[in-house]
């Protein structure tokens, strides 16, 4: 068992408001709203936590470490850094106003080991 000090950047497409009328005029989409769900959806679900995959024999240590008051997160999927982004892009689209679209996703492992998606491979 190890873990990371992970870093996420994500991307996001669609045109401008034009609206002079919104507060939001001229942006694709608002930082702060990105940064929340991002906060909402990743970081404040999966901080601290051991991701173990739920189908593998290591369920058995993390219902040990659940046990002990450890933060463990069951998923369907072996957790690399693969297999996470694509969890994170379905949790973070759906949360998105339906004219931004996420675009591209990096997550580093640590700082010269990441993973890429790309909205377009997908």
């Amino acid at each position: 068992m190890h873990g990371h000090s992970y870093k996420l950047f994500v991307t996001v497409k669609g045109n401008p408001i034009n609206d002079l009328d919104n507060h939001k005029n001229g942006m694709v989409a608002d930082f702060g709203d990105i940064k929340r769900i991002v906060k909402e959806e990743i970081v404040d679900v999966w901080d601290h936590a051991v991701l173990v995959n739920a189908a593998s024999p290591h369920i058995l240590l993390g219902e040990s470490l659940q046990n002990q008051g450890h933060k463990v997160i069951f998923c369907d999927y072996q957790p690399t850094c693969e297999n996470m982004l694509y969890d994170i892009a379905s949790k973070i689209q759906p949360k998105l106003p339906p004219r931004v679209h996420l675009s591209y996703l990096k997550l580093h492992e640590t700082e010269t080991s990441y993973g890429e998606w790309l909205a377009e491979e997908n």
